[in-house]
């Protein structure tokens, strides 16, 4: 039996991640749970998982939460201090990162401090942190095995395979609700617009940045990581069916694709029981039912955060980092309806192009990279919304 902490359990990801433990009761148990704010939410998990503890935003949804359990023996712990316990709780096997944003970077580096296996949900880890979170995994023999759909099925396809043969990395992207939008169209775009994805259910800003593509973006920085290729040699590849989540072209000319429904409880129960593969109850996919699977190049014009996403992979250092909490930020003012739909693009353009790159950067470098981007995010939008 696998012992579990669920790092942003009241998120699309992590109640994906409970209920494929609920559904396997003889292989797994969850000994943390780390939620936000969603209190009713997490009060429901704490009740049927039975955590040693659980972690909140702050003390005082912290006092909430304990005021509304009855009969529960789970440590309630909240903050910074919180996550990084839960992140590194003595019986946990693997840890499940899945907090959305920056905020995800320093437990996932406690865990892998503390000895843990990773199931990487949150890209920004290795968005931000490549470097240092790989090296820190080398060290204390951490795997770090990756839940995002694309990034499963890149590590499905090369497993049995040399890595050295891989010619290039080719991931999927549905193109999200604008698709076949035009620019003007986009220009006008409305959060509830850009909310509804046609094919997944995910969280506000992961849901944002799969409109903008700045999803795909910063996918592209985390698979270079995972996967050892410079940004030249991964490729986007628009599939609006999100049947096939990404392939691998090797040297001889074979590619290899990984195919399912779109469903995130898959990849994610794959890293929970990896190397097995777990009985599955659910739908299958039915390939004469979804008729045709259809690829086309993305447009670069109308999303430009995929071309400035590739700058930022290239140039390296910190730049990924200051592309990661500009975007953040952006999303956020996007949200709030204090700016446009492109704006979100042109604020992550015009911060990095302000940034003074640091190489090889130490964690603390990276961490007030990413302090400087959001100040000057904000400072950004100002200007935009004078």
């Amino acid at each position: 039996m696998k012992h579990i902490s669920l790092l942003g359990s009241t998120g699309s990801i992590g109640v994906s991640t409970l209920d494929v433990v609920a559904s396997h009761p003889a292989e797994f148990v969850v000994s943390a749970l780390a939620g936000g704010r969603n209190i009713s939410l997490l009060k429901g998990q704490i009740e049927r998982f039975k955590p040693q503890m659980a972690v909140v935003i702050d003390a005082e949804h912290a006092a909430e939460l304990k005021n509304i359990l009855t009969n529960s023996r789970t440590s309630i712990l909240s903050g910074a201090d919180g996550y990084r316990e839960a992140a590194s709780v003595a019986d946990a096997d693997i840890v499940v990162s899945a907090i959305v944003g920056a905020a995800g970077l320093i437990p996932t580096l406690d865990a892998i401090d503390a000895g843990k296996d990773i199931a990487l949900a949150n890209k920004e880890t290795l968005v931000m942190a490549g470097g240092v979170v790989l090296q820190k995994a080398a060290e204390k023999g951490v795997r770090i095995i990756p839940v995002d759909s694309e990034h499963s099925a890149i590590f499905q396809c090369l497993q049995g395979n040399d890595p050295s043969s891989v010619r290039r990395i080719i991931l999927t992207a549905s193109g999200g609700p604008f698709l076949h939008a035009t620019r003007e169209e986009m220009e006008a775009a409305t959060p509830m617009q850009a909310l509804k994805h046609p094919n997944w259910n995910m969280g506000r800003k992961i849901s944002v940045d799969s409109a903008t593509m700045m999803n795909k973006g910063l996918e592209i920085i985390e698979a270079s990581w995972l996967f050892g290729l410079p940004a030249t040699g991964i490729d986007v590849m628009v599939h609006p069916q999100s049947i096939v989540h990404s392939l691998v072209e090797y040297k001889d000319g074979s590619v290899i694709a990984q195919l399912g429904i779109p469903d995130m409880r898959i990849p994610i129960a794959y890293a929970l029981s990896y190397p097995r593969r777990l009985n599955r109850s659910g739908g299958r996919l039915d390939l004469a039912a979804a008729g045709d699977l259809t690829f086309l190049n993305p447009d670069r014009e109308r999303f430009p955060a995929l071309e400035i996403s590739f700058r930022a992979a290239k140039a390296g250092g910190t730049m990924p980092a200051v592309l990661n909490a500009a975007n953040e930020i952006a999303v956020t003012a996007f949200l709030e309806k204090k700016i446009g739909f492109y704006d979100i693009s042109r604020v992550a353009e015009t911060v990095c192009e302000r940034h003074d790159r640091k190489d090889e950067p130490r964690i603390e470098e990276i961490l007030e990279a990413d302090r400087w981007a959001r100040v000057e995010a904000l400072n950004t939008i100002k200007g935009i919304t004078k």
